[in-house]
């Protein structure tokens, strides 16, 4: 049955309620029992997979480990270790296990590998002489039992505290797949709350910050009016016994009178498509609010796999008036459920207030859209866009730093989901000297890259905003912590330093021991970078030096005698 209903989501509440566990709803069967927990604590959760986050979603379950670094790590079955990573950013320092019934498990942020693992990076790291590395292994390198420690738990890489983020992936796809189907569960007797119900007024123009929302309060049991096409939003999480963190729910389904219009499955990701969480979330009014609504329509062009189901693109238009039963119904992985009821009607007297939208351009979604001014110019592949969109531009004045005029390409509120090339046009003061140095800035001047050439400044970027032109002549910030000039070291079994970068950002760094390179490590949430001392350093005096380069190949040099 096709329904073909309107925008604008609706709230007469027959009050939100818990339900008993429900069956979950599956694409597939799940082996039970074969994966043990990565931990040896009870388990416990501070994030889950699909959780949303600011730019993707979830892709694992992340344990808690009671606010300490340094747990033993086991391998949940049997396998091979099938890759090992260091990254300065984002997982940290990361292991992969294949294991025999087809499944891939992810182990995120350790603090430190097992000692064979260690051995593999180090002399990765000494070959490439750089500290992020990334090694994929054969079979028979790393074999691993149940049970074995690949390593210890920490907070390396991008995490905000310690923790280990865990997936499991089917191995031949790399999909990562919620973990609690495998029994990995947490423990949750709590259904999902359910905070808020979002309708909008869609009509027929391109999904926006001008789009009518009406947030309807839960106790709200009020008949809402609807006039021509309409969708609906919800605003919920879950939470687990005996923790206070706000997690991911499983499924999230929409029924019309009992028949659904969406079903949301958090069973299955892919890498490929998790920025589509801002089409996916309302994503204009999670910047002007942080808060979080999950459409059950979908924009033309997103991607996103999760939809298990959708009656069309979700959005509705109703053909009578009569009154009509909207339900939510949203599970957590437990099978504990919530619920939500409210009414509508199609009134033709209703008429939402909806500011009229006029651009500077048209750009449509389903092809590459250009768009060339005197001192800027867009070039927008096919397929960055989610919707299309009433392009705006227009030029201010010029930064105190600038090089250019700041350009106003669009607004911040308008998510995409491919980069875009912009090319902005520096004026004279742009000397030849400094066109190495160019970079195009933002105006809370984050570095958005780029590189002069032929006359103009070009980057690539996924996201608008206001930009202009500036220049990086400063070198990185090199401050030592715990060496000095002639300092006996000997006591010492690391050298520390912090680094930092004020604009572009740093694009290497290298130590050296009497002119012999070692392993530098860092972690780019404290700025800290470190040397361990290895143990066949001789004794005697030494000549320490850092080199620090920024992304405009600016070069800042720390050298000092030191004794061990």
């Amino acid at each position: 049955m096709r329904f073909i209903f309107v925008l604008a989501i609706i709230y007469t509440l027959i009050i939100s309620h818990a339900e008993a566990q429900l069956p979950l709803i599956k694409n597939r069967e799940y082996p039970q029992g074969y994966f043990r927990s990565p931990l040896a604590i009870p388990p416990q959760a501070s994030g889950t997979f699909a959780e949303l986050r600011s730019t993707h979603f979830h892709a694992g379950d992340d344990y808690r480990t009671q606010q300490r670094v340094g747990l033993p790590v086991f391998a949940v079955a049997n396998g091979y270790v099938s890759r090992v990573r260091v990254q300065i950013g984002g997982g940290g320092n990361s292991v992969y296990i294949n294991h025999p019934n087809g499944y891939t498990s992810v182990y995120l942020h350790m603090q430190e590998f097992s000692a064979p693992l260690m051995a593999i990076v180090k002399a990765k790291q000494y070959e490439l002489q750089r500290f992020d590395v990334d090694i994929p292994l054969e079979e028979n390198t790393v074999i691993v039992k149940k049970s074995d420690r690949i390593g210890l738990s920490g907070n390396s890489g991008s995490s905000q505290g310690p923790h280990l983020h865990f997936e499991i992936r089917d191995t031949k796809t790399e999909a990562p797949l919620n973990p609690q189907l495998f029994g990995l569960k947490f423990p949750d007797d709590i259904p999902p709350t359910i905070r808020g119900i979002t309708v909008y007024d869609l009509a027929d123009d391109p999904f926006s910050e001008h789009t009518p929302r009406r947030h309807l309060s839960l106790t709200n049991k009020q008949t809402i009016p609807v006039n021509g096409r309409f969708g609906v939003g919800i605003n919920t999480v879950d939470r687990h016994s005996g923790t206070s963190f706000n997690n991911g729910v499983y499924s999230i389904e929409l029924l019309l009178d009992g028949h659904p219009v969406s079903t949301v499955l958090f069973e299955e990701l892919s890498f490929e498509t998790s920025s589509t969480i801002h089409s996916y979330i309302d994503y204009p009014y999670y910047i002007l609010k942080k808060t979080r609504v999950q459409k059950s329509f979908k924009d033309p062009n997103n991607p996103v796999n999760i939809f298990h189901f959708l009656e069309g693109d979700g959005s509705i238009t109703l053909t009578d008036e009569a009154e009509h039963t909207f339900t939510y119904r949203v599970r957590d992985a437990h099978g504990n459920t919530s619920t939500h009821t409210f009414n509508v009607r199609n009134t033709p007297s209703y008429t939402p207030a909806r500011p009229r939208t006029s651009g500077t351009a048209m750009f449509r979604y389903d092809r590459e859209n250009h768009y060339a001014a005197e001192h800027v110019e867009v070039i927008m592949p096919l397929g960055a866009l989610y919707d299309h969109l009433h392009f705006n531009y227009h030029q201010g004045a010029r930064p105190k730093d600038g090089y250019s005029m700041l350009q106003h390409v669009h607004n911040r509120f308008i998510p995409l989901f491919k980069s875009y090339e912009l090319k902005i046009k520096p004026d004279e003061t742009l000397t030849d000297a400094l066109k190495p140095k160019a970079i195009i800035v933002d105006v809370e001047r984050r570095s958005q890259g780029g590189n002069f050439d032929d006359g103009w400044v070009r980057t690539k970027t996924r996201s608008f905003g206001s930009f202009y032109v500036t220049v990086d002549t400063l070198p990185p910030t090199i401050q030592p912590q715990n060496i000095s000039e002639g300092k006996d070291m000997g006591a010492i079994n690391r050298v520390n330093f912090k680094i930092f970068d004020d604009l572009s950002g740093i694009q290497s760094f290298n130590g050296y021991i009497d002119d012999q390179w070692v392993l530098m490590e860092y972690d780019s949430k404290s700025r800290s970078l470190w040397h361990v001392f290895e143990g066949d350093l001789a004794k005697g005096k030494h000549r320490f030096r850092l080199e620090v380069v920024d992304w405009k190949d600016n070069r800042q040099t720390y050298e000092a005698n030191f004794i061990n």
